[in-house]
């Protein structure tokens, strides 16, 4: 699971078939995702809804942190992909951060590296 300081408003955590979510805002609009586990096409969706759900709650750029995931497949790529592309429609900054080394090297092998962080 993915901890916060207790400062911070957090929006509850999403446990679902190996993949846990976590959306917590910042004190300036910017909104943080952080996921753990397996990210995989079964356990994407729940990313998905959590990446629309910070677009559609909060105005400022949007980071997702990927440093606890242990795995991801297409299905994680075409949801941080879709989610990119949901961030760019609506004008707003979406980024990737602390990626795990399984997640950098299916960016590196897929060549998105460049456009998700």
């Amino acid at each position: 699971m993915i901890r916060t300081t207790d400062r911070e408003r957090l929006v509850p955590v999403t446990d679902v078939d190996g993949i846990q979510v976590c959306v917590t805002p910042g004190p300036d609009g910017s909104v943080g995702v952080a996921v753990s586990g397996e990210i995989d096409f079964h356990s994407a969706a729940a990313l998905r809804r959590a990446v629309l759900a910070a677009l559609t709650s909060y105005r400022g750029p949007v980071t997702i942190d990927l440093r606890y995931v242990t795995f991801c497949d297409c299905g994680g790529l075409d949801a941080l992909l879709m989610a990119r592309a949901h961030a760019e429609q609506a004008g707003r900054p979406l980024c990737v951060t602390g990626a795990s080394r399984q997640v950098e090297r299916l960016l590196l092998l897929t060549g998105t590296r460049t456009c998700l962080m």
